[in-house]
């Protein structure tokens, strides 16, 4: 009589730290195997809280803390048999013995695991500034970051210092001007949100300034002192600001110190890992914002600190561990590999809502990357129908290939649709020409006919197929140097703001001019330009068709504009935004 087969012991595994990526590996891990035991040890209070919606409870939109605790302890015992377990805290870790040692403020203790998730996130990075240890410095990541702001702000606070204008600044400062607060806020790149384009970043900067936010930008603070308790910020160009307190949002870096010296391999602070989440250690895998991720376009690896990537590579981090734990030899098929990701990101400033996807201008520089930038500015609905408000969108592309590199859009409306469906073109591999054939809905509160994603597309294919060659307003002082420009807007709108050296000579009248034109441009080449670029592309096909070498400017004067910023005094005549 044959003995029945003995069940494997039922395999203990621990992951380390909550939030998205371990929460959505604990419950994955849960639906897959029934009889493993799965330990997460969470070193703050709570296991489970939407910390992206802590700026909209620091400004009331979100009143109740509560609407932000996801889940407790005793919800995902219920509902998952998980043995979740706050406030404790791994200090080190053996890969020989398979133990991680667990402090709680009662006790420290060994645990032992048959496997091990790593998922430990990101702390606030800390600048070399003297005096950033003033105890009114606070930072926004947890659920008693937010508590303590608050209780400031009801206190009596009326003016706060933001250090860093990225997307949780950017969210910080509005929430804080939104309590009423007076707000300064600091950013040592050029321009806020620095991985969005300038051309876009202005258009936040005008927001931000309407909101009555104070900007400082191209500035460092050097220091910060006390003032009868409150913090002084000293800033490189000789300013000082005094403010109640000061909130630190300088990035964040990986939380990765204990497990880099327990012998897990990390660049530049950050867990390498294999496509599958797993580490140089056996049994021992790593998610979340402390590992580094594959960029989709550049092949370059780093930390993409954003919760949809971690949710989805926790759960795919489970199915990899599930895999090695019952199968000597898991199918090609399953389990999948963590994608390259996109870093797909949004923000909303007042009216405005930016979003990005993919790789930037800086970013493809870096490489050598040739690209060419297409730039539109479209209403988010049809023009007719109430309401139409523009958004401005502009999409990089390989010009050999038609490869969608990267795309950014900012406006009031309708600027997350766009960049999803670019985000999930790329995903899909379309190129840009490919744009045009998307079969888009379409109703006039929605959309247009032509619907944005469509007019980039036939901007790329244009450029593909030669019809259309464009020059870039970041090229006009080569521009200025070495071509005709030629403003193809009416004389009403050349009025009111255009280039000194710009001759005009509206698109209707191209046609009848061509060899005053040809007489003016004595052999140069004929950079044309319009409001928004569509008048300028219909006078550049008539000068091509007469022989007349010339080009369109990408997204027209409200890119050239845009691209000037605050120098847009010195080099229009007429300063009235047409």
């Amino acid at each position: 009589m044959t003995a029945p087969p003995i069940a494997p012991a039922s395999p203990t595994v621990v992951i380390v730290g909550g939030v998205a990526g371990g929460m959505s590996a604990a419950a994955r891990l849960r639906r897959l195997d029934e009889r493993a035991r799965i330990i997460v040890l969470e070193r703050g209070p709570h296991v489970s809280f939407a910390n992206c919606g802590l700026p909209y409870h620091l400004s009331g939109e979100i009143p109740e803390e509560s609407a932000l605790l996801l889940h407790t302890p005793q919800s995902l015992a219920a509902t998952a048999a998980l043995d979740v377990r706050p406030r404790h805290e791994v200090t080190s870790l053996d890969p020989m013995a398979k133990t991680v040692r667990v402090r709680t403020p009662d006790q420290d203790f060994d645990l032992a695991y048959d496997a091990l998730v790593l998922s430990p996130g990101a702390v606030a990075a800390r600048p070399p500034i003297p005096g950033l240890d003033h105890p009114r410095v606070h930072t926004l990541r947890t659920i008693p970051d937010v508590r303590a702001l608050r209780t400031l702000i009801d206190d009596g606070a009326g003016h706060a210092v933001v250090l860093g204008a990225g997307f949780i600044g950017l969210e910080a400062a509005e929430s804080l001007r939104a309590r009423g607060l007076t707000v300064s806020l600091i950013e040592p790149a050029p321009h806020i949100l620095p991985p969005l384009e300038p051309e876009l970043a202005w258009e936040l900067t005008r927001e931000l300034r309407a909101l009555g936010i104070a900007l400082h930008t191209a500035i460092t603070p050097t220091t910060i002192t006390d003032d009868d308790g409150r913090p002084v910020v000293h800033l490189s160009d000789g300013d000082a600001v005094v403010a109640d307190f000061v909130l630190l949002s300088a990035g964040a870096v990986p939380d990765t110190r204990v497990f880099e010296e327990a012998g897990v391999t990390c660049e530049r602070g950050a867990i390498l890992t294999d496509p599958h989440g797993r580490t140089n250690l056996p049994d021992v895998y790593a998610v979340g914002d402390a590992t580094l991720s594959t960029d989709a376009v550049l092949g370059t690896r780093r930390p993409i600190p954003l919760a949809g990537p971690a949710n989805r590579a926790g759960r795919l981090v489970a199915d990899a561990l599930h895999a090695a734990q019952t199968t000597p030899h898991p199918t090609p098929a399953f389990p999948r590999p963590i994608p390259p990701a996109l870093g797909t990101a949004i923000v909303r400033i007042g009216g405005l809502t930016a979003a990005l996807t993919g790789a930037n201008r800086a970013g493809l520089r870096a490489q050598g990357r040739d690209f060419e930038t297409i730039h539109v500015h479209p209403p988010h609905h049809a023009g007719y129908f109430p309401g139409a408000t523009p958004i401005h969108l502009l999409l990089h592309m390989d010009p050999a290939t038609g490869e969608i590199l990267g795309a950014q859009g900012v406006g009031a409306n309708g600027v997350d649709k766009r960049i999803d469906v670019l985000a999930t073109a790329m995903r899909g591999g379309l190129r840009a020409p490919d744009l045009v054939d998307l079969d888009l809905a379409y109703a006039p509160p929605y959309g247009s006919a032509r619907d944005p994603i469509t007019m980039l597309g036939l901007v790329a294919d244009n450029v593909m197929t030669g019809q259309t060659t464009l020059w870039q307003a970041e090229n006009l002082e080569t521009v200025r140097r070495e071509a005709l420009l030629l403003d193809a807007r009416s004389p009403a709108e050349f009025a009111t703001g255009h280039l000194r050296e710009a001759v005009n000579i509206p698109h209707t009248s191209i046609r009848a001019c061509l060899e005053d034109i040809r007489a003016l441009a004595a052999g140069r080449h004929v950079a044309v330009m319009c409001r928004s670029g569509v008048r300028s592309y219909l006078a550049h096909r008539i000068l091509a068709a007469a022989g007349i070498a010339s080009s369109t400017l990408s997204g027209g004067m409200l890119t050239l504009r845009a691209c000037l910023g605050d120098h847009a005094h010195p080099a229009l005549i007429s300063q009235e935004p047409t």
